[in-house]
This record gives structure tokens, C-alpha cells and sequence, in this order.
């Protein structure tokens, strides 16, 4: 037997060695089989992977009028392995008219793992983006003189009219967030950032492609990798075809220049927006190019936010075009009837008054045509009042409540959930519980919330939702959810109006009246039978809202129109002719009434309101 204090450390020792040499084995295995950035660092000395950017879907109007088209841009790249220490920072900054200060910001930015995870020395990574031919003219000539540096040819957006700006968004450089939701984007990337450029981006946008060169061990391209086996060709995105009629489109956008404020046109049987319409706008080109960031900064400090979507994000109180939604739920209700009579004594009325004198009593039709308030609060308390109020204000509070869910059947009062506009206020119809909160649960009444009767007070209701409503009417019983794609059959996405179509017909004729006799008369088209009501929606921040609501022709309508001028007054005085020439550009394709166009187009209500 050995007796040797050291002899049994030997296992020890061997021990050690034994797992050294795993952790060896285990380390070259995961380098060399899991762990792909050796090899990928190893194949970058001898290859190049190009990305190859899809061309970005086109988009047309309904009629395949071409709206938004790409252009060639160009961007600098730079892989920072390949950049020598002798490279000559001053004479590259010099050739692209930047400062030296801009260079090293730049240079910063793209090594700050932060904003740049995807950051590598031996990839090409975006130093310059979004340059136009003329930009890159002087680089191109002296490339040989700045190793490492590329021109990547890429798409820009580029549009046929100025106009329409809201709905088809603009396309800019993607975000870290962007690229975490999405392996798709990696960065230098653009991807819609609103509008339907962003509703549709995954269709817009095609698939990426892939081409793989080969270079020397100077690191000198010398063709593609084993002929081209390895490249993956990219696929251009989907062309949208929108339902949008760009000649109404113009002549809306004409007729508001200088005015703060929206119109929407929808096709009542399919849903179909025709022009979607908000002022102040821009020319779509300013959030184009290298100046998109400037320009979009400008446009976000802009005091009357032209930015902003008022067709769709704007609330007003709907004034009188309200009417015709109360007329329909009191006759659904058994609140009235066509013949029921209530006085009128003009701007003596109470507790509400008339704008003007008119003959007395009146009945439902007579009363849309004058705008009688009213009538209108009358058969709004009748109805209310019609089982009482009984034990703790509860027969009433039911009332209210039936009435409030009518409304609502209309699209009032929330967003339209089922469609691509993604940019939407829900709008107010008051509930319950908000007046309980006001003035407790048994302290209001139908005198309390009489405004409600004349579409003031509490209600609120965006340009988007009012088009939709004299659509609804117009079918006499349900509408299509308003949307832009052509090609999405939304037929499907009928929503039927809790009001039975018999009641249609006499609220129909009464806002036939108003084109004919009452306060729409002096814009009504002699060739086409229209129906409209106009609308003062009272501001408590300065002057009153204009509105006009209308449809075209009575009997088999085609088109269905919202007006909202801001600050205008009266809304037969601007929004009513504005919708009046939509519709008459629209039905038989051409505006005739020069006089009458050339004196709203020109009229500025809002001196602040620029050109974009």
C-alpha cells in the first residue's frame, strides 16, 4: 500500500483536466454548430447580403384614377469594418454638404445599441435616407475614394394630386417599438404611419427579397454567390383601389379652402366613402423625403391642428339635423304621429324658442322644413313623458333610456368598430348615469335635458357619424358600415336601424321640403329632387357651427353628405351650398354653378387657416 499523502490528489487533478476538456468540447460545439455569429462574421469576409426592397402597393380611386405612386430615393450605407483608419472623414462630410458635428451625431446614432439593437460592424448600416438623385450626384462620382460606403436604391411615395391627405396617411421610418412588434423591419425601414397607409401597411408593403455577392479578400465586390441560388426575389405590395371619387374629392377641398372644418359623401346601399374631407389640410408631398420630419413638426405646431382628422376625430353638437333622428324615434315610440299638431309662437316659445315666425300649429312635415324647436321639444317630452314617471323617477328613466338605445342604433355615440378608418371619436349620447352624476337620480327631468330635443347640450357627433345617419335614412331602415377599401364587400356589416321603414317616408318628405321650401331652397339643384337639413350648432368658444346633412335623389339616393364648417354661423348660409355642389358634381359629373362655386371656394372665415 502506497502511503503517500499526494498519490490520491491525482484523481483530483485528473478530474479537472476531464472538465476542462468538456468545457472545451461544449464551447467549440456551440460556436460551431448553435452559435451562428462566428460563422456569420466568417462568411461576411466573403459575403454581402443586399436587401432588396418590394415596390409599395399603388393606390387608386374607384374610378382607377391613380392617387399615390413610388418614386426612386436613395440612401447611404456604411459598414464600419471596412472603413479604414486613414479614411477621410473631412473630405466625405465635405462632399455631402454636412458638418463635421453632424457626422459624429450620425455615426453616434447608429452605434447607440438603444436605438440601433440591430447594430454591426460588418453589415451596412443606414447613414443617410430619403436622398433624391440630385442629392447623391456628387458622392456617386468620388465612391472610390470612401470605402465601406454604399448607394441602397429604394421607393418613396410620390402623389398624383394634392389632396386627400388624412385618408392616405404617409409613410416614414420605422421605430424601435416597430421593429420589436415586427421581424419584418429592421432599421432604416419605413412603414405607414397613418392613414390607410398604415391600415394597409401589410398589403402595401410586398415581401422583402434578398441578394447575396461575393467579394475578394480586398473586400471588392466581384459578382453574385454560387450564380444567384441564394437570392430571394422581393414581391411589390398589393395595389389598394379605394372607394374614394377624387374629382368630388378636389371640388370638396376647394370649396373649404380658407374655412375650418369637414365634409364626408357615402354611398347609402354599399357604405362607400366618396370624399372624406378635412381643412386645414397639406399637400401630401411635405411628409415626403428628408424634410418629412421638419415639415411634420411644423404642421404639429400649427394653432389650428392640421393634423387632426375632423371628419372623423371632430365632435359638435348636431344642432337641428338632429331633428330628424328625434322625429324618427318619437314616431317608432308612439310619441307623435305625422298629423300631430303643436303650437309655435316664434322667438316667444318657452321654454324653448323658435328662430323665426312661421304659421301655428304644425305638424311633423311643416316642422323639418321650418326647423321649429318647438315642435320638436313637444313631441321629445311627450315621449318621454308618455308612461309617466312613477315610483322613484323610474318609468321615465326606462324611457329615456329606449331612447337613448334608438339613437344609437343610428351610429351615434360610438366608434364604428368594424371599419378601416382607424382614426375615430365615439361622439356622446348622453346616458343615464351621466345626468344622475349631474343632478342626482330622481333630480332631472325632461325639462332638464330639453336640449337634448334640438341636438344640444350633451350630444355630440362627429362628421363621419352625421354622413352616416342621412345614409341610414336615405335606406330607410340600416347602413353599411362607412369604409374606404373597394375591393372589402361590406355587405356583411349591415346594421339595421331599431325604427320600422314605415316612419321614413314622412321624415324623408319633410327634409324634401326643406330644399324646396325652407331654408335649403336657394341651393337646391333644379334637375334633382334632394332631401337636406341644415344645422347651427351653438360654440360657447365663439362663433356658431354650420352643418348640413343630405341625400340625393329622394327617391333612389346614391349619395349621402355631411358638411361641418366651424365658426360660420348659420348652415344654410356655407355648409349647405358646400354639400349642395358635391352632390351635383357627383350626380352628373360636373359642377355648372361657376358663380356660386367661385364665391364659396374664395370666401376665407379663418384667417389663420394656411396653405400646406
Amino acid at each position: 500500500m502506497i502511503n503517500d499523502k499526494y498519490y490520491n490528489r491525482r484523481y483530483v487533478i485528473s478530474g479537472i483536466a476531464v472538465v476542462i476538456v468538456l468545457v472545451y468540447i461544449i464551447r467549440l460545439f456551440y460556436l460551431q454548430i448553435i452559435d451562428q455569429s462566428t460563422k456569420d462574421q466568417a462568411d461576411n469576409n466573403a459575403l454581402v447580403k443586399q436587401t432588396i426592397y418590394p415596390s409599395r402597393g399603388l393606390i387608386y380611386d374607384r374610378n382607377g384614377e391613380l392617387l399615390v405612386f413610388n418614386q426612386p430615393i436613395y440612401e447611404i450605407t456604411m459598414t464600419m469594418r471596412e472603413m479604414g483608419k486613414d479614411w477621410d472623414t473631412t473630405a466625405f462630410c465635405a462632399t455631402l454638404s454636412i458638418t463635421r458635428a453632424e457626422f459624429d451625431g450620425r455615426i453616434a446614432e447608429i452605434k447607440d445599441r438603444r436605438k440601433n439593437r440591430g447594430y454591426s460592424r460588418w453589415t451596412p448600416q443606414v447613414f443617410m435616407s430619403q436622398l433624391k438623385k440630385e442629392d447623391i450626384a456628387t458622392i456617386q462620382e468620388s465612391l472610390f475614394l470612401f470605402p465601406g460606403i454604399q448607394i441602397r436604391k429604394r421607393t418613396l411615395r410620390d402623389y398624383t394630386y394634392k389632396a386627400a391627405a388624412h385618408v392616405l396617411g404617409s409613410v416614414g421610418e420605422v421605430n424601435q417599438n416597430d421593429i420589436d412588434r415586427d421581424p419584418y423591419y429592421s432599421r432604416g425601414d419605413y412603414s405607414g404611419r397613418d392613414g390607410l397607409e398604415r391600415t394597409y401597411e401589410k398589403e402595401l408593403r410586398g415581401e422583402k427579397g434578398m441578394e447575396v455577392l461575393m467579394r475578394d479578400v480586398r473586400g471588392r465586390i466581384k459578382g453574385s454567390y454560387q450564380d444567384g441560388e441564394l437570392d430571394v426575389t422581393a414581391k411589390a405590395g398589393t395595389d389598394l383601389h379605394t372607394t374614394l371619387d377624387i374629382k368630388l374629392q378636389l371640388l370638396a377641398e376647394e370649396l373649404l379652402a380658407g374655412k375650418i372644418g369637414s365634409a364626408v359623401a357615402i354611398e347609402p346601399k354599399t357604405g362607400e366613402i366618396l370624399a372624406l374631407v378635412s381643412n386645414p389640410s397639406w399637400n401630401p408631398k411635405v411628409l415626403v423625403g428628408k424634410d418629412r420630419s421638419k415639415n411634420y413638426n411644423a404642421l404639429l405646431k400649427d394653432p389650428t391642428k392640421p393634423l387632426m382628422n375632423r371628419a372623423t376625430q371632430a365632435m359638435y353638437p348636431p344642432g337641428s339635423t338632429f331633428k330628424t333622428v328625434q322625429a324618427l324615434v318619437c314616431l317608432e315610440q308612439g310619441g307623435i304621429t305625422p298629423n300631430t299638431l303643436y303650437p309655435c309662437s316664434g322667438p316667444g316659445s318657452k321654454p324653448i324658442k323658435c328662430t323665426h315666425h312661421h304659421g301655428s300649429p304644425v305638424a311633423l312635415d311643416k316642422a323639418i322644413e321650418q326647423s321649429c324647436n318647438p315642435y320638436f321639444w313637444c313631441a321629445f317630452r311627450d315621449l318621454m313623458e308618455k308612461d309617466g314617471y312613477g315610483k322613484d323617477n323610474e318609468a321615465f328613466r326606462r324611457r329615456y333610456e329606449l331612447w337613448r338605445e334608438t339613437v344609437m342604433s343610428f351610429g351615434l355615440g360610438q366608434k364604428f368598430t368594424d371599419t378601416d378608418l382607424s382614426e375615430q371619436s365615439s361622439g356622446s349620447i348622453p346616458s343615464t348615469r351621466l345626468f344622475d352624476k349631474f343632478y342626482g337620480k330622481t333630480g332631472w327631468k325632461a325639462i332638464t335635458i330639453r336640449s337634448l330635443s334640438i341636438g344640444q347640450g350633451e350630444i355630440l357627433a362627429t362628421p363621419l357619424q352625421l354622413a352616416n345617419q342621412a345614409a341610414a335614412i336615405a335606406n330607410e331602415g340600416y347602413y353599411i358600415t362607412p369604409h374606404l377599401n373597394k375591393n372589402d364587400s361590406m355587405q356583411t356589416h349591415r346594421h339595421e336601424i331599431a325604427i320600422q321603414k314605415k316612419h321614413f317616408e314622412a321624415v324623408k318628405d319633410g327634409m324634401h321640403r326643406v330644399m324646396v321650401y325652407g331654408t335649403g331652397r336657394h341651393y337646391a339643384i333644379d334637375t334633382l329632387h334632394m332631401a337636406g337639413k341644415t344645422g347651427t350648432a351653438q360654440n360657447p368658444h365663439g362663433r356658431d357651427h354650420a352643418i348640413f346633412i343630405g341625400f340625393a335623389p329622394v327617391e333612389n339616393p346614391q349619395i349621402a353628405v355631411a358638411v361641418v364648417v366651424e365658426n360660420a354661423g348659420f348652415g344654410a348660409t356655407w355648409a349647405c351650398p358646400v354639400a349642395s355642389m358635391m352632390i351635383e358634381q357627383y350626380l352628373t359629373g360636373e359642377m355648372k354653378r361657376k358663380d356660386l362655386k367661385n364665391r364659396i371656394a374664395s370666401a376665407v372665415l379663418n384667417e389663420s387657416v394656411k396653405k400646406w
